[in-house]
């Protein structure tokens, strides 16, 4: 039987387990696909607390891990059209993707161009789409500055590589061991911790046009203070609620194939890097969670599922 990984209740670590699974088969407008990787996110250890259940319907348990994958189509639903079996693949999975294999919703999936990976894709459907919306949301004219908070992960790295791309100042906010990293993707490096609005002034004397914030909290609030347009505030790092009391929005996700073509070609054209530093096989997927749980990640962390049955 094929594996995957999962949680079986809310919880921590202790609630994960690699098991047997029967092989999914693809409902209408569904692909069944032969995962090959699988990106590791933030999210993905929140969901296994219990986040994002509220207004997202109850999950089923055992829940598979993992929201973005690359593979190969394996079976086609019905109704479905412009894909066939042996397509390579790369998009965001119905019900998780640490798995041998998964389904992706034709509607969020997009055909992996030949020059991309399968690592790289599956690095692009969370991380560097999320990036993506968050950068044409904020809508910041050419030479504005940018500031970036958790800049040193896959999605952070994304964002100062579109920035840059867009004409923006990126300033990225990270741990001193991140400072190479940040300013190895072309933005001024914020150390973060206590007081960082006034490292942040010090940074950009000109002032912030716009916060794209990845952790919330009191990261979230203090770099708020730094904008007089609260509108110019997003996060993908805290609740709707939390950003909207501070005048600010949640990332709009647009979660369709035209944005995963669009990160595709950035990376093919060789304007965008997913910079995977880390990979770990399916039976390791374990170590990877924790490598992103614990913030150690730098770039990107896949989960790499050769053989697939």
């Amino acid at each position: 039987m094929p594996k995957a990984y999962v949680f079986t209740r809310f919880g921590g670590p202790e609630t994960e387990a690699l098991v047997d699974v029967d092989r999914p088969r693809p409902g209408p407008g569904q692909l069944l696909v032969a995962v090959r990787a699988a990106g590791v996110n933030p999210v993905d250890w929140k969901q296994r607390t219990g986040y994002a259940r509220a207004g997202g319907g109850a999950r089923e348990l055992p829940a598979v891990f993992g929201n973005e994958v690359a593979g190969v189509v394996a079976e086609v639903g019905p109704d479905v059209t412009g894909f066939a079996v042996g397509d390579e693949v790369f998009g965001n999975p119905v019900a998780g993707g640490y798995a041998e294999y998964t389904l992706l919703p034709v509607t969020v999936t997009a055909h992996k161009p030949a020059g991309l990976s399968f690592t790289d894709a599956a690095a692009l459907p969370v991380a560097a789409a999320t990036a993506y919306d968050g950068i044409v949301q904020l809508a910041l004219p050419e030479g504005a500055t940018l500031l970036v908070t958790g800049a040193g992960g896959g999605v952070g790295a994304a964002i100062l590589q579109i920035a840059r791309i867009r004409g923006l100042r990126a300033v990225g906010v990270a741990s001193d061991a991140k400072k190479d990293f940040v300013e190895s993707l072309g933005a001024v490096h914020v150390p973060s911790g206590p007081d960082l609005a006034a490292r942040a002034r010090a940074a950009a004397p000109e002032g912030v046009d716009g916060v794209y914030d990845l952790v919330g909290g009191d990261v979230l609030a203090e770099a708020a203070t730094l904008l007089t347009d609260r509108t110019k505030l997003i996060t993908a790092g805290a609740s709707a609620e939390d950003v909207e009391l501070l005048g600010g929005a949640r990332v709009l996700r647009a979660r369709d194939a035209a944005v995963l073509d669009a990160v595709a070609d950035l990376v093919v054209r060789g304007d965008l890097t997913p910079h995977v530093t880390a990979t770990f096989p399916l039976d390791r997927a374990a170590e990877a969670l924790r490598t992103v749980e614990e913030g150690h990640a730098r770039g990107k962390t896949v989960i790499v599922i050769e053989g697939t049955r």
